[in-house]
C-alpha cells in the first residue's frame, strides 16, 4: 500500500521489508478510504514477493491517524510494487481523502515490533533498549512453552521441536508480547523530549 515519499533504514539486500504508512482521514470519508485500501491490499497481494498488510484503525475519535504495515520479500519486489501503475491509480484516489499527505517509513528487523500509535514514522528506541525489552518478552514465552509442553516436545526429534518451539514463540511475540511491552514500556522507550533517560 502506499505512497510517494521515500526514507528507508540500513538493512541488506535480502532483508524483508516492513512499510509503516501514517494516514489521516477527512471526517466522514473513513468507509471510502477503507475501501480503496482494501482494494489497494487486494491488488498488492497479486505481485510477487507481497508477505503480507495489516490495518489498525485511528485509536480515538481525536485522532484520525489510520497506521497500515504491508511488507514485501526483498527492496527489488517492494519497488516493482511502489512503481506499479496498479497502485498509482489508487494512490491518487486515497490522497485526496487525507488532510494531510500519507507519512512512510521503511524499516527492517525488530525495530517493526516498536511501533505506537501516533508515532509515525517511526523514531526506534536505542537498540539496547529495544533488546532489553524483547528479552524480557522472549524469556517467559519460552519458559511458558516448556512449562505446558516440555514433555510432549522431548519426545519428538530436534529439529521438529526447534521448529515448533520458534514458530509458537514468534507469534507470541509480533502479534501478543511485543504490542503489550511496547505499550507497557512506552514511558521509557519514547521518552519525551527533555527526558535525560535516552
Amino acid at each position: 500500500m502506499m505512497d510517494s515519499q521515500s526514507t528507508a533504514s540500513q538493512q541488506g539486500p535480502t532483508d524483508p521489508l516492513t512499510v509503516v504508512v501514517s494516514r489521516r482521514v477527512k471526517k466522514g470519508n473513513q468507509e471510502e478510504f477503507e475501501a480503496l485500501s482494501s482494494k489497494m491490499t487486494e491488488r498488492a497481494s497479486r505481485f510477487p514477493g507481497y508477505l503480507g498488510t495489516a490495518m489498525f484503525r485511528p485509536a480515538s475519535p481525536d485522532d484520525p491517524e489510520y497506521r497500515i504495515v504491508f511488507k514485501f520479500r526483498d527492496r527489488e519486489s517492494l519497488a516493482a510494487w511502489e512503481a506499479s501503475n496498479e497502485r498509482a491509480e489508487l494512490l491518487e484516489q486515497i490522497e485526496s481523502l487525507l488532510v494531510q499527505p500519507s507519512e512512510r517509513e521503511v524499516t527492517s528487523g525488530i525495530v517493526t515490533w516498536f511501533t505506537l500509535p501516533g508515532q509515525n514514522p517511526v523514531t526506534p528506541p536505542p537498540k539496547w533498549k529495544m533488546t532489553l525489552v524483547s528479552w524480557l518478552a522472549l524469556y517467559p514465552a519460552v519458559t511458558l512453552v516448556f512449562v505446558m509442553f516440555g514433555d510432549w516436545l522431548a519426545q519428538i526429534p530436534l529439529f521438529v521441536r526447534t521448529l515448533l518451539v520458534t514458530a509458537v514463540v514468534m507469534l507470541l511475540m509480533s502479534y501478543v508480547l511485543m504490542p503489550r511491552m511496547t505499550r507497557w514500556f512506552a514511558f521509557w522507550l519514547f521518552p519525551k523530549k527533555g527526558d535525560s533517560s535516552r
